[in-house]
């Protein structure tokens, strides 16, 4: 009888230890993000190194203090794709990161293949956002589709070690 009991507490912390992380993961430090009307997202133009605004619309955004990792966004843009083109940084190694459930604008797996097949195309957002983390750079990433859907969040630079 002891044997059951000692099991199935055992069995009763895990499962409680198992929706405590669960929780964590998925809503515990994310918040959203209040974005400033007329600077809510930069792209960093082909000419300069310094990011500047572009019109947004619909933007919705989390973010979390626990990592520089964990900010996703989703927005419109009435930019084109070939006047994004012409005047901001392609991104090279864009690698959309998983959102929470909960965020379900942001669907990676649908903007990986996007850029995958050429149908989006990321930008750079701003480069090394988070300085001084020792050989570690955090690059804004946004990727954009032809009918003005975009998605933006933070990656490793490619060639970086965490």
């Amino acid at each position: 009888m002891n044997g059951k009991i000692a099991a199935g507490s055992i069995v009763v912390i895990a499962a409680l230890a198992g929706a405590a992380i669960w929780y964590v993961q998925e809503y515990a430090f994310y918040t959203q993000v209040a974005f400033t009307r007329g600077a809510e997202i930069v792209l960093t133009p082909v000419t300069s190194d310094r990011p500047e605004a572009i019109p947004v619309n619909d933007i919705q955004g989390i973010d979390a203090g626990s990592s520089p990792l964990r900010f996703r966004a989703c927005f419109t843009t009435p930019m084109s794709l070939a006047t994004l083109t012409e005047s901001y940084r392609v991104y090279d190694g864009a690698t959309p990161l998983y959102a929470p459930s909960w965020f379900d604008c942001f669907d990676a797996d649908r903007i990986g293949a996007a850029l995958q097949s050429g149908e989006a195309v990321a930008f750079l957002g701003q480069k090394n956002l988070v300085p001084n983390r020792g050989n570690v750079e955090i690059d804004r990433v946004v990727a954009v589709f032809p009918d003005g859907r975009a998605y933006a969040w933070n990656q490793l630079a490619p060639g970086t070690e965490p």
